[in-house]
């Protein structure tokens, strides 16, 4: 199977990511470095793996142009409006915290992108309830309250 060149944007993003969770991480508690910094390594270990599965990949086969396939269907409205509801997302976080900022841009998103009623709150509901679990009650991690609150 021959290498996508798209691929080597993924890789290239995966790292950016990792580096950027990593010294985001660091200005945290000690104690509270441990999750995040195992699940970083996780994801620099897994984006190694498929980088050297590339490296074979385009030596035994070669390597594709695959751009218009990747892009074949790309609608740049839904593209542009959802990076804006991401912004959002950051600025909404920093002023009313996690939970509320997290409830209605999933609610918005998840509407904007014409989810049926029934999925959209069976979603909310589960990703609300696993966050909460997972982060505030097992981990013992500190969620942003944000500004007003």
């Amino acid at each position: 199977m021959k290498m996508k060149k798209t691929d080597i944007g993924v890789v290239a993003v995966m790292y950016v990511v990792c580096g950027w969770f990593f010294a985001m991480s660091t200005k945290l508690d000690a104690e509270s470095q441990t999750y995040p910094k195992f699940t970083i390594g996780l994801l620099f270990a897994f984006t190694t793996i498929y980088l050297v599965k590339m490296i074979i990949s385009a030596r035994k086969f070669g390597t594709e142009n695959d751009v218009k396939e990747v892009f074949n269907g790309f609608l740049p409205a839904q593209f542009f409006v959802s990076a804006l509801l991401v912004l959002l997302y950051f600025v909404a976080m920093y002023f009313v915290g996690f939970y509320i900022s997290t409830l209605v841009f999933m609610l918005a998103a998840l509407l904007y992108l014409r989810v049926s009623l029934l999925q959209t709150a069976i979603s909310v509901a589960a990703m609300m309830a696993l966050i909460y679990v997972a982060f505030t009650w097992f981990l013992g991690v500190r969620l942003p309250s944000g500004k007003l609150f």
